[in-house]
């Protein structure tokens, strides 16, 4: 059930297909069965994002967030691995920097998310 919202800071357009090859990629990464990762996208205008003491000239690249809820949240190594796994396959789709990629894992979704009304066990 790995459920990504990934924020893409920076000025261009984003491709159609970005949101289903990140879907995809993700869905790899997680071993999930067809139809059951999904990613919500957004672009955020450079406008919209700021880093503390740092003049916007000074960015060489611009960060991805991608915020990620699961069922269980990983712990320990198993997060470690995960996280690295997907900052890499999300760098490679959006073509930047690994080190731009910055993964936040969200509270498990177990007893918290309802798909079609009906509680996540």
């Amino acid at each position: 059930m790995p459920i990504l919202d990934v924020e893409i800071v920076g000025r261009q357009r984003l491709p159609s297909d970005l949101a289903q090859r990140l879907a995809d990629a993700a869905g790899e990464l997680c071993g999930s069965p067809a139809g059951s990762t999904w990613v919500k996208l957004r672009s955020i205008a450079p406008t919209q994002y700021a880093e503390n003491a740092t003049p916007d000239a000074a960015h060489d690249s611009r960060p991805v967030f991608v915020s990620v809820l699961l069922s269980a949240r990983p712990t320990g190594e198993h997060a470690e691995q995960l996280a690295a796994s997907l900052a890499r396959g999300v760098a490679e789709v959006v073509s930047r920097p690994v080190e731009c990629v910055h993964v936040i894992f969200s509270e498990a979704g177990v007893g918290r998310v309802a798909f079609g009304g009906k509680l996540l066990r």
